[in-house]
């Protein structure tokens, strides 16, 4: 499908103060019909076929160790197709991560398809920004489903209020990172939020939130687009471990820390 006939998604989703104050408070935010089911249903074939051409897992499920059991990942999809840019880079998504944010403008950190299979494993407890060299707690991901995506489907799990102690230590999703944030969850009695979504529902969470997700016990795909946001004016600073090295190269090119984190991958989507 030609992008310019696809929805722009440029209109204004409302957001409350008291909606901005409960994502701060939470760190988390379920937002109902962000996106119409016409038009999820427009990208939705779209991001699944462009998913499938640039996913490399071909492994079967018990091959693989819990972190490729959880999803197949396919990143910066919008770079690849027009009609994926478009559903990327809409006006509507990035206002609302501004605001929930607090922050003048939204740059795109990257999106990510997240898509687990019938069976697929559960994702293990973790946090984001683990992976981000940033300067800034002012990051966001929107989750959203492009399929209804009822608890046994792998509905996002999140700690409510995690987000406010920061990193938890250096800890890469794999099953230390699910016994070990576990534990830190139960001993500090973060009430735990999970619900039920509708496609074109869209969850928000800080980066530093703790969040995890069921396996997939149904016999059909569940299939997410990811968009992360950070604030506009961050910098990169310096990695911490590979995993931010390797996002350093990837998704800031031309950026050393100190810079600012404003690279060709990193357009201002708001304002």
């Amino acid at each position: 499908m030609n992008a310019s006939t696809l929805p722009a998604l440029a209109s204004e989703y409302p957001i409350s103060q008291d909606q901005i104050e409960q994502y701060q408070r939470d760190g988390h935010i379920l937002l109902r019909g962000l996106c119409s089911a016409e038009e999820v249903e427009a990208y939705r074939s779209l991001i699944g076929t462009t998913t499938g051409r640039y996913n490399k897992e071909t492994r079967k499920l018990e091959e693989r160790d819990t972190y490729g059991k959880a999803f197949l990942q396919v990143t910066n999809l919008w770079r690849n197709d027009d009609g994926v840019k478009q559903f990327v880079s809409a006006r509507r998504f990035a206002q609302v991560a501004a605001r929930l944010m607090g922050a003048t403008g939204a740059r795109l950190y990257h999106d990510q398809a997240l898509y687990k299979e019938p069976g697929g494993g559960p994702t293990p407890w973790h946090q984001d920004q683990f992976y981000w060299p940033l300067d800034t707690n002012k990051t966001i991901t929107m989750w959203m489903p492009l399929v209804d995506v009822p608890i046994e489907k792998g509905a996002l799990t999140f700690a409510s209020g995690s987000h406010a102690g920061g990193s938890v230590g250096s800890m890469e999703i794999s099953d230390q990172s699910e016994r070990a944030i576990q534990k830190i969850v139960d001993d500090a009695g973060y009430p735990i939020a999970v619900e039920a979504m509708q496609a074109g529902d869209a969850t928000f969470h800080s980066g530093w939130t703790l969040h995890r997700a069921p396996g997939n016990n149904t016999d059909s795909l569940r299939e997410v687009m990811t968009i992360i946001y950070f604030a506009d004016g961050a910098h990169v600073s310096e990695p911490e471990h590979k995993y931010q090295v390797a996002d350093q190269e990837a998704f800031f090119p031309g950026r050393k820390p100190g810079d600012l984190a404003d690279s060709e991958l990193n357009p201002l989507l708001f304002p």
